[in-house]
């Protein structure tokens, strides 16, 4: 099938509004966040409305054997949602029913282009709660969280997006329906394939509903902030933190270079000092007086591991005000120029030693890197700032995007906590996973994509 004969086909199964040609539209849809991917000119974007749309569009495609990258809102921050020369987006967008709310087993059913904070806001007026809270969360689409297992702020106590799945619908490379997993607690009948396909990001088929578990809404946070004057100071805290089995609802870590973007952001002092080089956030979501004492133990751990500042409040709005200044960090560095984020996991007891490796790499490329990150579970951001329109300052910023990636290892960690492999951190797949689960990647996508029309090229390659 030619590619005019590709475009007719889409047209008259999906309407001649849901194909887009126009290159300035098209472009539009190219890429996600991440500045350092690669990405191409697609042959048209589709936006299907329905499931049986979606298979209308894998099947013409497989015909065609015209390549499929699906996007949802293109927060991502891997390039995995990056178009390819000459292929097709597909967007998920118009797939944004929530389905079923099932308050008595604590469940929903939800389409892939229902955007994170509306659900939220949806299944909290049953007194429900989805934990899964990207950064993005207020624009971001569960498709998306799929697709990259994402997590958030809350992963300390709640893990990442996978922990709160218990079903997917998938089209597979033959237009097939597949369904996947269970609405029951337990369920131990054959592979677990929602788990395969949660994190493959587009590379094996087309998430087009999901079953998600929920938990009680939580009650309100009460809210400690602890000022270090050495990252170590911190790190050790959150260390002991770990090993006296306390686990908060939220544990962020904000390096120097991070505190003083937020606070000339928002004009105002956080009041951690001017010598403060780590700020840890903490959260407990217990309620009442185990909220209290839980923040009291992890006010304690902190002042006995040097800590120069604590400040615990249970009023929800201070909480929040506090709260913002690690929000804000990403958009704070706008001030500055452009960032680059990195998205690096270490083991727990080792962050101090990632911070400082940064502040190192800093002063070695000549360009600011801030540290902001989830502290309980490792997952560290380093977030490198350049000027777009200076070469020499792009390349400095990719050589010390990759040397952190390096060091991560080093540390016992891996490339990536929550953003995804897509097609920026290829090499370092195959750096951290090794030639044997390198093959076995290839061979389960082989297996369900046999003719590699599914995101090519992200995640890793065929050869």
């Amino acid at each position: 099938m030619s590619t005019d004969a590709l475009l007719t086909k889409l047209r008259a199964e999906l309407g001649k509004d849901a194909v887009l040609t126009d290159a300035d539209v098209t472009g539009s849809y190219s890429r996600d966040m991440m500045p350092l991917a690669p990405s191409g000119r697609p042959l048209a974007v589709v936006l299907p409305s329905d499931v049986e749309g979606v298979q209308a569009v894998v099947r013409a495609c497989a015909e065609a054997k015209v390549p499929i990258v699906p996007r949802g809102a293109g927060s991502g921050l891997s390039g995995a949602a990056n178009a390819i020369d000459g292929c097709v987006v597909l967007v998920m967008t118009k797939l944004d029913q929530i389905v079923e709310i099932d308050a008595g087993n604590r469940l929903a059913v939800v389409q892939p282009g229902v955007v994170n904070l509306d659900f939220r806001n949806a299944v909290e007026k049953h007194g429900l709660f989805y934990p899964p809270d990207p950064s993005s969360y207020d624009w971001c689409t569960i498709g998306g969280n799929l697709s990259t297992n994402a997590g958030g702020l809350c992963c300390v106590k709640y893990g990442v997006t996978t922990d709160s799945v218990l079903g997917l619908e998938v089209v597979l490379a033959d237009g097939s329906l597949l369904k996947t997993g269970r609405r029951t607690v337990k369920g131990v009948a054959g592979y677990d394939l929602a788990r395969l396909f949660v994190g493959s990001e587009g590379t094996l088929g087309v998430i087009t509903q999901a079953t998600v578990a929920l938990k009680p809404l939580p009650q309100a946070p009460g809210t400690l902030v602890a000022g270090f004057d050495t990252t170590e100071a911190a790190g050790t805290a959150v260390a002991r933190t770990v090993r006296e089995g306390l686990v908060p609802s939220l544990m962020e870590i904000m390096d120097a270079s991070s505190i003083k973007a937020a606070e000339t952001y928002l004009r105002t002092d956080l009041g951690a000092g001017s010598d403060c080089q780590a700020l840890l956030l903490c959260q407990s979501d217990a309620g009442g007086e185990v909220a209290r004492r839980e923040l009291a133990a992890l006010e304690q751990i902190c002042n006995d591991c040097g800590a120069t500042m604590t400040y615990a409040t249970d009023d929800l709005e201070e909480g929040r005000m506090l709260m913002q200044a690690r929000r804000v960090v990403l958009t704070a560095l706008e001030q500055y120029g452009v960032w680059l984020t990195d998205d690096v996991s270490v083991p727990r007891t080792r962050i101090a030693e990632l911070i400082a490796g940064c502040q190192r790499i800093s002063e070695e490329v000549g360009l600011r890197i801030a540290v902001v990150g989830h502290a309980g579970d490792g997952n560290m951001h380093p977030t490198i700032v350049y000027q777009p329109d200076d070469e020499d300052e792009f390349a400095r910023a990719r050589r010390a995007f990759d040397e952190i990636l390096d060091m991560g290892l080093k540390l016992g960690g891996t490339v990536t906590g929550e953003h995804g492999v897509g097609k920026i951190k290829k090499e370092w797949l195959e750096r951290e996973i090794g030639p044997v689960g390198m093959r076995v990647h290839r061979q389960i996508k082989q297996a369900l994509d046999p003719e590699n029309l599914f995101n090519p090229g992200s995640m890793f390659s065929m050869t």
